[in-house]
Protein backbone atom coordinates (compact mmCIF):
# COMPACT_ATOMS: atom_id res chain seq x y z
CA UNK A 1 0.00 0.00 0.00
CA UNK A 2 2.72 2.08 0.80
CA UNK A 3 4.72 2.00 -2.35
CA UNK A 4 1.07 2.46 -4.10
CA UNK A 5 0.86 5.80 -2.94
CA UNK A 6 4.68 6.73 -3.30
CA UNK A 7 4.20 5.89 -6.77
CA UNK A 8 1.61 8.16 -7.04
CA UNK A 9 3.49 10.88 -5.33
CA UNK A 10 6.23 10.49 -7.56
CA UNK A 11 3.65 10.26 -10.50
CA UNK A 12 2.36 13.84 -9.56
CA UNK A 13 5.71 14.96 -9.03
CA UNK A 14 6.42 14.38 -12.41
CA UNK A 15 3.39 15.76 -13.76
CA UNK A 16 4.14 18.92 -12.48
CA UNK A 17 7.99 18.70 -13.61
CA UNK A 18 5.94 17.97 -17.30
CA UNK A 19 3.90 21.40 -16.85
CA UNK A 20 6.90 23.51 -15.47
CA UNK A 21 8.95 22.47 -18.68
CA UNK A 22 5.80 23.33 -21.13
CA UNK A 23 4.95 26.10 -22.86
CA UNK A 24 1.81 26.60 -20.66
CA UNK A 25 0.92 29.91 -18.99
CA UNK A 26 1.28 30.72 -15.51
CA UNK A 27 -2.27 30.16 -14.64
CA UNK A 28 -2.84 26.85 -16.20
CA UNK A 29 0.55 25.82 -14.54
CA UNK A 30 -0.95 26.83 -11.12
CA UNK A 31 -4.13 25.13 -11.91
CA UNK A 32 -2.98 21.66 -12.79
CA UNK A 33 -0.40 22.27 -9.36
CA UNK A 34 -3.58 22.27 -6.93
CA UNK A 35 -5.64 20.07 -8.83
CA UNK A 36 -2.88 17.02 -8.82
CA UNK A 37 -1.77 18.26 -5.06
CA UNK A 38 -5.16 17.80 -4.20
CA UNK A 39 -5.21 14.11 -5.94
CA UNK A 40 -2.05 13.43 -4.30
CA UNK A 41 -3.26 14.66 -1.09
CA UNK A 42 -6.26 13.78 -0.40
CA UNK A 43 -7.43 17.07 0.42
CA UNK A 44 -11.19 18.66 0.33
CA UNK A 45 -9.73 21.70 -1.10
CA UNK A 46 -6.30 22.62 -2.21
CA UNK A 47 -5.16 26.22 -2.76
CA UNK A 48 -2.11 28.46 -3.74
CA UNK A 49 -1.47 31.95 -2.53
CA UNK A 50 0.48 34.15 -3.44
CA UNK A 51 2.49 37.64 -2.46
CA UNK A 52 0.81 40.63 -4.05
CA UNK A 53 2.71 43.58 -4.88
CA UNK A 54 1.48 45.22 -1.67
CA UNK A 55 2.64 42.31 0.47
CA UNK A 56 -0.95 40.84 0.86
CA UNK A 57 -1.26 36.73 0.12
CA UNK A 58 -4.22 36.19 -2.27
CA UNK A 59 -5.64 33.30 -4.12
CA UNK A 60 -4.04 32.67 -7.14
CA UNK A 61 -5.34 28.69 -7.95
CA UNK A 62 -7.58 26.26 -6.70
CA UNK A 63 -9.89 23.51 -6.74
CA UNK A 64 -12.52 24.54 -5.04
CA UNK A 65 -16.13 25.47 -6.67
CA UNK A 66 -16.97 27.13 -3.09
CA UNK A 67 -17.18 30.95 -4.36
CA UNK A 68 -16.93 32.01 -0.50
CA UNK A 69 -13.77 30.43 -0.39
CA UNK A 70 -12.09 31.47 -3.25
CA UNK A 71 -13.17 35.10 -2.54
CA UNK A 72 -11.47 35.49 0.96
CA UNK A 73 -9.64 38.50 1.70
CA UNK A 74 -6.17 38.82 1.49
CA UNK A 75 -4.11 38.04 4.67
CA UNK A 76 -0.91 40.21 5.81
CA UNK A 77 2.20 38.70 6.40
CA UNK A 78 2.17 36.87 9.72
CA UNK A 79 -1.81 36.98 9.71
CA UNK A 80 -3.78 34.03 10.16
CA UNK A 81 -1.89 30.57 9.45
CA UNK A 82 -0.83 31.28 6.10
CA UNK A 83 0.64 34.65 7.32
CA UNK A 84 2.52 32.96 9.85
CA UNK A 85 4.23 30.50 7.42
CA UNK A 86 5.42 33.15 5.16
CA UNK A 87 6.99 35.16 8.01
CA UNK A 88 8.43 32.32 9.76
CA UNK A 89 9.43 30.22 6.55
CA UNK A 90 8.24 26.66 7.28
CA UNK A 91 5.31 23.85 7.45
CA UNK A 92 2.60 24.57 10.10
CA UNK A 93 0.18 22.02 10.36
CA UNK A 94 -3.46 22.34 11.92
CA UNK A 95 -5.91 19.62 13.64
CA UNK A 96 -8.49 21.57 13.38
CA UNK A 97 -9.08 24.64 11.39
CA UNK A 98 -12.60 25.39 13.15
CA UNK A 99 -11.18 25.18 16.62
CA UNK A 100 -7.23 27.00 16.12
CA UNK A 101 -8.29 30.64 16.89
CA UNK A 102 -5.30 31.58 15.09
CA UNK A 103 -7.40 30.56 11.98
CA UNK A 104 -8.88 33.66 10.55
CA UNK A 105 -11.85 32.05 8.54
CA UNK A 106 -13.56 29.69 10.74
CA UNK A 107 -16.94 30.55 9.55
CA UNK A 108 -15.88 29.40 5.86
CA UNK A 109 -14.37 26.44 6.93
CA UNK A 110 -17.25 25.25 9.23
CA UNK A 111 -19.67 25.81 5.96
CA UNK A 112 -17.15 24.06 3.06
CA UNK A 113 -16.49 21.04 5.78
CA UNK A 114 -12.66 21.63 6.11
CA UNK A 115 -10.81 20.10 9.35
CA UNK A 116 -7.13 19.68 9.33
CA UNK A 117 -4.64 21.74 7.35
CA UNK A 118 -1.17 21.29 5.74
CA UNK A 119 0.32 25.28 5.03
CA UNK A 120 4.03 25.19 3.40
CA UNK A 121 5.68 27.95 1.78
CA UNK A 122 6.43 28.36 -1.48
CA UNK A 123 10.49 29.15 -1.20
CA UNK A 124 12.64 30.32 -4.17
CA UNK A 125 16.65 30.65 -2.87
CA UNK A 126 15.32 31.47 0.69
CA UNK A 127 12.57 34.03 -0.36
CA UNK A 128 9.02 32.73 0.34
CA UNK A 129 6.52 34.33 -2.06
CA UNK A 130 3.27 32.51 -1.17
CA UNK A 131 1.91 29.02 0.09
CA UNK A 132 0.78 26.10 -0.75
CA UNK A 133 -2.32 24.72 1.56
CA UNK A 134 -3.56 21.00 1.86
CA UNK A 135 -6.94 20.46 3.62
CA UNK A 136 -8.73 17.32 4.82
CA UNK A 137 -12.55 16.74 5.78
CA UNK A 138 -11.77 14.65 8.21
CA UNK A 139 -9.38 15.20 11.67
CA UNK A 140 -5.79 14.37 10.34
CA UNK A 141 -2.56 13.95 11.60
CA UNK A 142 -0.35 14.98 8.56
CA UNK A 143 3.19 12.60 8.43
CA UNK A 144 6.65 13.74 7.66
CA UNK A 145 6.25 12.23 4.36
CA UNK A 146 3.22 14.05 3.53
CA UNK A 147 5.18 17.54 4.41
CA UNK A 148 7.91 16.71 2.32
CA UNK A 149 5.63 15.85 -0.77
CA UNK A 150 3.79 18.93 -0.59
CA UNK A 151 7.33 20.95 0.23
CA UNK A 152 8.81 19.73 -2.79
CA UNK A 153 5.31 20.26 -5.33
CA UNK A 154 5.59 24.54 -2.93
CA UNK A 155 9.22 24.75 -4.68
CA UNK A 156 8.48 23.41 -7.81
CA UNK A 157 5.39 26.02 -8.25
CA UNK A 158 8.18 28.32 -6.48
CA UNK A 159 10.31 27.81 -9.70
CA UNK A 160 7.44 27.86 -12.32
CA UNK A 161 6.36 31.42 -10.86
CA UNK A 162 10.00 32.99 -10.70
CA UNK A 163 10.45 31.61 -14.57
CA UNK A 164 7.81 33.04 -15.78
CA UNK A 165 8.10 36.60 -13.77
CA UNK A 166 11.47 36.68 -14.94
CA UNK A 167 10.36 35.94 -18.74
CA UNK A 168 7.76 38.84 -18.48
CA UNK A 169 10.40 41.68 -17.14
CA UNK A 170 12.93 40.73 -19.43
CA UNK A 171 10.54 41.06 -21.99
CA UNK A 172 9.56 44.30 -20.74
CA UNK A 173 13.07 45.51 -20.66
CA UNK A 174 13.59 44.33 -24.49
CA UNK A 175 9.93 46.17 -25.50
CA UNK A 176 11.92 49.78 -23.41
CA UNK A 177 14.89 49.33 -25.30
CA UNK A 178 13.31 48.52 -28.31
CA UNK A 179 10.93 52.12 -28.07
CA UNK A 180 13.75 53.50 -26.83
CA UNK A 181 15.69 52.85 -29.86
CA UNK A 182 12.75 53.97 -32.34
CA UNK A 183 12.36 57.04 -30.34
CA UNK A 184 15.95 58.58 -30.98
CA UNK A 185 15.53 57.72 -34.52
CA UNK A 186 12.36 59.36 -35.00
CA UNK A 187 14.21 62.21 -32.67
CA UNK A 188 17.57 62.73 -35.28
CA UNK A 189 14.94 62.57 -38.48
CA UNK A 190 13.13 65.57 -36.75
CA UNK A 191 16.33 67.27 -36.22
CA UNK A 192 17.51 66.55 -39.90
CA UNK A 193 14.48 67.48 -41.66
CA UNK A 194 13.06 69.95 -39.50
CA UNK A 195 16.47 71.57 -38.61
CA UNK A 196 15.52 71.64 -34.61
CA UNK A 197 17.42 71.22 -31.58
CA UNK A 198 17.11 67.76 -29.50
CA UNK A 199 15.11 69.09 -27.34
CA UNK A 200 12.95 71.27 -29.73
CA UNK A 201 12.37 67.72 -31.77
CA UNK A 202 11.89 65.80 -28.58
CA UNK A 203 9.11 68.46 -27.18
CA UNK A 204 7.41 68.10 -30.80
CA UNK A 205 6.68 64.28 -30.25
CA UNK A 206 5.60 64.67 -26.75
CA UNK A 207 3.05 67.53 -27.59
CA UNK A 208 1.74 64.80 -30.32
CA UNK A 209 1.89 62.06 -27.92
CA UNK A 210 0.10 63.95 -25.45
CA UNK A 211 -2.70 65.36 -27.84
CA UNK A 212 -3.21 62.73 -29.86
CA UNK A 213 -3.35 59.95 -26.59
CA UNK A 214 -0.72 58.37 -28.60
CA UNK A 215 2.34 56.87 -26.77
CA UNK A 216 5.97 57.60 -27.96
CA UNK A 217 6.69 54.31 -29.34
CA UNK A 218 3.64 54.80 -31.77
CA UNK A 219 4.29 58.22 -32.67
CA UNK A 220 8.00 57.20 -33.03
CA UNK A 221 7.20 54.69 -35.14
CA UNK A 222 4.79 57.13 -37.38
CA UNK A 223 7.97 59.55 -37.89
CA UNK A 224 10.32 56.91 -39.02
CA UNK A 225 7.53 55.25 -41.27
CA UNK A 226 6.34 58.71 -43.09
CA UNK A 227 10.43 59.30 -43.72
CA UNK A 228 10.64 55.89 -45.75
CA UNK A 229 13.28 54.09 -43.39
CA UNK A 230 12.25 50.95 -41.88
CA UNK A 231 12.49 50.75 -38.11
Amino acid sequence: MKSEVYNEQIKALSKISNAIASDLYLEDILRLIVAVTAQVMGSNICSLQLLDEKGKLVIRATQSVSEEYNKKPPLKIGEGIAGKVVKENKPITVKDVTQEKEYKYQNIAKKEGLCSLLCVPLNVKGKVIGVLNSYTSQPHNFSEIEIHILTSIANQAAVAIENTELMVKTRVIQEELEARKKIERAKGLLMKDEKLSEEEAYSRMRKYSMDNRKSMREVAEAIILASGIKG
